[in-house]
């Protein structure tokens, strides 16, 4: 596992062994990072990233690499929370990103830190009701304003939902067996 592009371009990423970590696999990272920038590599300066279930980190390492000013990274293994910090010190990342080891819904529930551009989730696909949960906490987030956009990674088999609340998924991307669901918020009239 790599970053792909940006400052950090082809360093490696540690991963941690076993099944209860599945990191975001490079060629669905690229694609992601595309999709969101457009051709446009500087899309992503200055940008806020919140990344969920963050595993070995390897997605809002892929940002901060890209140009993002701040990540959070929320992890709940304290293993993995160590890794994605040790990934964090073999590229020198001593600004800009902040890991938090506590429980997703949790971490939502106390954050204060204003808003963010980008919330990226990627819980175990055997964890479907993490989606639900996580998706319909996030649709009442006062983090999440109306450009935010919510990517979920699940399996291609599985369906995390249309709507949540507000939050209504605007686009479906299939690649292998991995799926990304886009979200934004769109106001309803009442």
């Amino acid at each position: 596992m790599r970053v792909i592009a940006g400052q950090y371009r082809s360093r490696p990423l540690r991963s941690l062994r076993g099944l209860d970590t599945r990191p975001t696999s490079d060629r669905l990272r690229e694609t992601l990072f595309n999709v969101l920038t457009a051709g446009s590599p500087e899309a992503l300066a200055g940008t806020r990233w919140l990344d969920l279930f963050a595993g070995t980190g390897a997605v809002g390492i892929e940002a901060l690499s890209r140009g993002a000013a701040q990540v959070t990274f929320v992890e709940s293994s304290l293993a993995a929370a160590k890794l994605i910090r040790e990934n964090l010190e073999s590229l020198d990342i001593t600004s800009g990103a902040e890991v938090v080891q506590a429980e997703v819904l949790r971490a939502l529930g106390n954050s204060a830190a204003g808003t963010v551009d980008f919330i990226f989730l990627d819980p175990p696909y055997r964890a479907a009701q993490a989606y639900q949960s996580t998706l319909t906490a996030l649709a009442q987030a006062p983090i999440v304003r109306d450009a935010s956009i919510v990517i979920a990674e699940h399996d291609k088999k599985f369906d995390p939902g249309e709507a949540f609340g507000e939050l209504r998924r605007f686009r479906k991307l299939i690649q292998g067996d991995a799926a990304l669901s886009f979200y934004q918020r769109q106001r309803i009239a009442r």
